[in-house]
């Protein structure tokens, strides 16, 4: 039963969200926004986020998982409704600020409810299907967000989104409650950054930011990339769409292979994979190119996601998982706010393709200090 709630609220506000994260970066393009403006824009959906996210898990801890999911759902739907209402740059701004925050909120405290209702034995599994449910809102918004803009306007898919946000609104009432209170529950800033001397922790950190920001990072250029290419909105969700797809199959056999090969060969196999794929993108202008390319680079990001879920949440103290997972999504925050700055930086000043080639030698580097890691433990 909480499996299937939680799958419900995941997939539906998954759908809002990736409804317009494409559309965000070419909204602001129309709305005469640079590289390095978009590169802003991207970053604000961080922001706030950074500074919340730690405190963020210890209120789920204290007053249980079912309000903050509430208020986060509520929090998306206003989000979304900013840029419908006054399309400008400064709701653009806004509305991905209070997203940013109100995501945060969902994906701790549901991420918490599966740890508390899995074993130690079927964690990776929920915590996969978890995923899974995540890429399949990856991969119907973004097409549904394409087709909203090509027949219809930026603004009506916002609209579209703040509809769809009714949904897991109504099913976040059947979450349970769990408090899982401490006498220890004040911990200050200074006690959460003392787990970062788990070492476990630090790679499992590492390895989850490394695929959210280069996830975030295609999804916020390579629309401006295919633009370009005269590629037309719809096509551009569908190939965004593929890489979701891709999440998802790959996610189905995760399981099976951390069995055959272990997490840390897989880890390492799936960030390099999706280094290579980044490498590869500038390199042609074909459709079916980019599918494949959109493919091997869903691969890739689809095993990180989970694997560093079920290594955090098993490496936290009991009475503090909501605390981990709070920081395990600060430290995303801080690579999805560096990031589009970063980048934004790079394409205005060096071209759009270099967003691509820095974001795959990242990603490589990055498969190799995850390698250093597990060979040191």
């Amino acid at each position: 039963m909480v499996l299937r709630v939680v799958i419900i609220i995941t997939i539906g506000f998954q759908v809002m969200l990736n409804i317009t994260r494409p559309v965000v970066t070419l909204f602001a393009s129309h709305l005469g926004a640079n590289t390095f403006e978009i590169g802003m824009v991207t970053a604000f959906y961080a922001f706030f986020p950074l500074f919340f996210a730690i405190y963020a898990g210890k209120i789920s801890d204290y007053v249980g998982d079912r309000l903050p999911i509430i208020l986060g759902t509520v929090g998306m739907t206003v989000g979304m409704a900013f840029p419908f209402c006054y399309p400008s740059m400064w709701s653009l701004y806004t509305s991905q600020a209070i997203i940013g925050v109100s995501q945060l909120f969902i994906n701790i405290s549901l991420q918490n409810v599966l740890g508390n209702a899995a074993t130690p034995k079927n964690r990776d599994q929920y915590f996969s299907i978890f995923s899974m449910a995540m890429s399949l809102g990856s991969v119907i918004g973004p097409v549904v967000g394409g087709y909203l803009v090509e027949h219809f306007s930026y603004t009506f898919a916002f609209l579209v989104s703040m509809f769809t946000g009714l949904i897991p609104i109504a099913i976040s009432f059947f979450i349970p409650v769990i408090i899982r209170k401490n006498e220890q529950s004040d911990h200050a800033f200074s006690g959460s950054m003392s787990l970062l001397k788990i070492p476990i922790l630090r790679k499992a950190l590492v390895s989850s930011a490394l695929v959210l920001y280069s996830r975030d990072i295609f999804v916020a250029y390579f629309p401006l990339f295919a633009k370009q290419q005269n590629i037309l909105p719809s096509v551009i969700g569908w190939i965004i769409a593929i890489q979701g797809i891709s999440m998802v199959a790959v996610r189905f056999f995760l399981p099976k292979l951390i069995m055959i090969f272990g997490r840390n060969r897989i880890l390492l196999a799936s960030i390099f994979t999706a280094g290579i794929s980044f490498f590869l993108v500038p390199f042609t202008s074909h459709f079916y190119f980019f599918c494949v390319l959109s493919t091997f680079m869903g691969a890739g990001l689809g095993c990180g996601q989970p694997l560093s879920m079920t290594t955090t949440y098993n490496a936290s103290p009991k009475m503090r998982t909501g605390e981990v997972l709070g920081l395990r999504l600060a430290s995303n925050r801080l690579s999805q706010l560096i990031a589009p700055l970063f980048f934004g930086l790079v394409g205005s000043s060096v071209g759009l393709v270099s967003v691509f080639y820095v974001s795959s030698a990242l990603l490589i580097g990055g498969a190799y200090l995850t390698r250093s890691s597990a060979d040191e433990q």
